[in-house]
């Protein structure tokens, strides 16, 4: 691992273990929309950079993310005490009736083959990709511990649970005498922040939890690269053969709110331009300048992304409170009663 970068780290949650505060996922890019070349550079860009954090899940290209990012790691033969990877299991992309959800039996064989995929012994977390109301969560809490008691992974976490859905596996883990979720992988920018300002802020407080949250650029349109309202080649809206991709594009350029953004997002660009930086930049820095954030995950299909997103690291110590004031006057959406922020 790179020493001679200014990335941040930080502890993830309660526990020991820090995670750089910008990081790089696989999600739509690696093994769908780049080959093998592009991940290796966009990999090694971030890992140069001092970025430590990988994150995956099963069903990222039908595994082929993971096996992409598992050839890259094998390939450059970094030493595994310096990355910290994770998946996450729900969809497991089969059609059996046990390849999706949260069932003993599908975390505990989902585990393995993410495992066969990455070509890794272990993961350092795992995610319950989503909630699965149709599994018992004494059920699900007994199988992630199991998944960690056997070395497959050090720490487990939940993805888009609700507080209550957290909650209640925190009581079901301390009822049994077992390890709760550590960390939760929301979506949080500045367009989606009243699950994670609002609706988490007890559990910040209550278990500490940690916070790996995904789509800071909302899918790319807080980068400004939409402010037209075309589709730039390459960009992550250009990908057609996923189909939460085609609804996240639709409600973003073809709805009135979704037009109502990209004005807001216009809005923002003098701020910017005062901070000497990119809108992406922006928003990376004011999603990192929230202490509950424990990092960022990125997406790039190129390296020079992966240079340009860890640049958002100066802008952070610009954000004072007249500008965050400023960003909220614009955004017009800051969260009723929200607890202390920044």
């Amino acid at each position: 691992m790179a020493s001679n970068t200014n990335m941040q780290y930080r502890h993830l949650g309660r526990s020991g273990l820090k995670v750089s505060v910008l990081s790089l996922g696989g999600w739509v890019t690696y093994g769908a929309q780049v080959g093998d070349d592009a991940a290796f550079s966009c990999m090694k860009a971030a890992y140069d950079a001092g970025i430590n954090f990988f994150d995956n899940a099963e069903v990222y290209a039908g595994g082929e993310s993971e096996r992409s990012m598992g050839r890259a790691i094998k390939h450059f033969g970094w030493k595994r005490s310096d990355l910290v990877i994770s998946t996450k299991i729900y969809w497991g992309g089969g059609e059996g009736p046990n390849d999706k959800g949260l069932s003993r039996k599908h975390i505990i064989e989902g585990t393995k083959a993410s495992l066969e995929r990455l070509q890794l012994d272990y993961v350092d977390l795992i995610f319950a990709h989503r909630p699965d109301n149709l599994t018992p969560m004494e059920e699900v809490v007994r199988a992630f511990n199991w998944i960690i008691e056997k070395g497959y992974a050090f720490y487990w976490g939940t993805s888009e649970w609700s507080a209550e859905q957290i909650s209640d596996a925190h009581r079901v883990a301390e009822k049994l005498g077992l390890i709760a979720p550590l960390m939760e992988q929301p979506q949080y920018n500045m367009f989606h922040r009243e699950r994670f300002e609002k609706e988490y802020a007890p559990l910040f407080k209550k278990y500490g939890l940690g916070t790996t949250i995904w789509s800071p650029l909302a899918s790319g349109v807080l980068s400004g690269k939409y402010n037209s309202g075309t589709v730039p080649e390459g960009s992550r809206f250009a990908v057609t053969d996923y189909a939460v991709i085609k609804r996240i594009k639709e409600g973003a350029l073809d709805t009135e709110e979704g037009k109502a953004k990209l004005q807001k997002v216009i809005a923002l660009e003098p701020i910017a331009k005062k901070l000497d930086c990119t809108l992406a930049q922006l928003a990376l820095a004011w999603c990192i300048s929230n202490p509950n954030v424990s990092t960022v995950i990125t997406g790039a299909s190129k390296p020079e992304q992966v240079t340009e997103n860890v640049k958002a690291l100066a802008v952070v110590p610009k954000l004072s409170s007249e500008i965050l004031e400023q960003i909220d006057a614009i955004l017009d959406n800051k969260p009723a009663a929200t607890p202390d922020r920044f």
